[in-house]
């Protein structure tokens, strides 16, 4: 028998507690943003039965309605009367504003905190994201948009998927080993009916989607435990910032342990980030390499990044030490540079969107970090 490596991503739905929890962290920034793009904002959610708690450091020239942004966005996600959670729940707003200290290194343009960012491309996807990542994500999409739809009547919001490749030894996917999905359900729900519905009208035509057939998946695992009525925050406690991994690369490539969510642009944990899958997409865009892992590292209150580091894993045709030079200058990486070239602070997209779908690699969105456009830049530095 073949020896294959398997790699594993997950992949959680708009209505798994702590990604409500992001959501509703996003909202609030997007609030302020809209009406003043100078906000600072660190905002910080816990959600449990009944109850959602907002917390952090705000300081903005807007007016946000706390209690209308938390119950608009749990009535967006699906939540009903009867599920132990819902638009009715209590709502307590402990928000402050920034400390002045942390002020004084933003104010001349330098980073909000220290911190290591990573940002990776890859070829195995359009997208350059790696596939298993995709894959999960695609059926939470899918699953998400049937059961708002209806057409999945005995779905309810909270879901997880998850997938599993087999590479060969020369770094090759050779098929989707496993595929696992956990759904909340009605309590009438039979798990013949889940089983079917889920197998069929969401994990296949996803595979479809990629060229892969599903009849050649080895195991399924829908809801596993063989029943999933007790969800959301009322299953388990949600917080800003824990699915971190499920928001960038599935696990695929490194990341420096900042959440995004909540945090405005002049946060590096959130911008660098975001430009650091910038650098690495035009990297593996530009052709000079098949898979690339970009790491930039600050600190607070200096603003450009203390370094910058490029991996290319034996897949690269530059050298990299000379490719991570070029990088410094060719990118503007200093916070206000990210912000400008990105559009951080623009009001082009809403940051609730990404914290429900993923921050990285998405098609849906006209994101400035997914543009290929320092390609040319790029090589010309390079004298190629």
């Amino acid at each position: 028998m073949e020896n294959l490596v398997y790699f594993t991503s997950e992949c959680v739905s708009p209505g798994h507690p702590d990604k409500i929890a992001d959501q509703i962290s996003d909202a609030v920034l997007d609030a302020c943003i809209k009406h003043d793009h100078s906000s600072r904002v660190a905002c910080e959610v816990f959600c449990t039965t009944g109850q959602v708690v907002v917390g952090g450091e705000i300081t903005t020239t807007t007016y946000i309605d706390i209690q209308d942004i938390v119950r608009s966005k749990i009535e967006e996600i699906g939540y009903r009367s009867g599920m132990g959670f819902d638009a009715d729940c209590g709502v307590l707003n402990a928000i402050h504003s920034q400390s002045p200290d942390i002020a004084m290194g933003v104010d001349n343009g330098g980073a909000g905190d220290q911190g290591i960012m990573f940002g990776g491309a890859v070829k195995e996807t359009p997208e350059l994201m790696p596939l298993a990542l995709v894959l999960a994500r695609a059926i939470i999409v899918r699953l998400t948009k049937l059961t708002r739809s209806g057409e999945l009547a005995w779905a309810r919001p909270d879901a997880k998927s998850q997938v599993t490749l087999a590479y060969n030894q020369a770094g090759e996917i050779v098929g989707v080993d496993t595929v696992v999905v956990s759904v909340q359900h009605n309590p009438e729900a039979t798990q013949e009916l889940i089983h079917v519905d889920v197998k069929e009208l969401v994990i296949k035509p996803v595979l479809e989607s990629y060229n892969l057939n599903p009849e050649e998946v080895k195991n399924y695992h829908i809801n596993p435990t063989g029943r999933f009525v007790i969800g959301g925050p009322h299953g388990d406690t949600g917080l800003t910032g824990r699915k971190i991994i499920v928001d960038t690369y599935g696990g695929f490539f490194r990341h420096g342990g900042g959440a995004f969510s909540g945090k405005d642009p002049s946060k590096v944990d959130r911008s660098a980030a975001y430009a650091a899958r910038w650098v690495a997409k035009n990297i593996v865009g530009a052709d000079l390499a098949d898979k690339c892992e970009v790491q930039l590292s600050y600190a607070i209150g200096v603003a450009k990044p203390t370094s910058i580091k490029v991996e290319t894993f034996g897949t690269g045709h530059t050298n990299e030490i000379e490719l991570a030079k070029v990088v410094g200058n060719v990118f503007d990486l200093t916070p206000r540079g990210i912000e400008r070239d990105l559009e951080l602070r623009s009001g082009n997209f809403d940051y609730q969107d990404l914290a429900a779908f993923g921050h990285i690699g998405r098609t849906d969105l006209d994101l400035p970090w997914e543009r290929l456009n320092k390609v040319e830049a790029l090589l010309n530095a390079l004298g190629k």
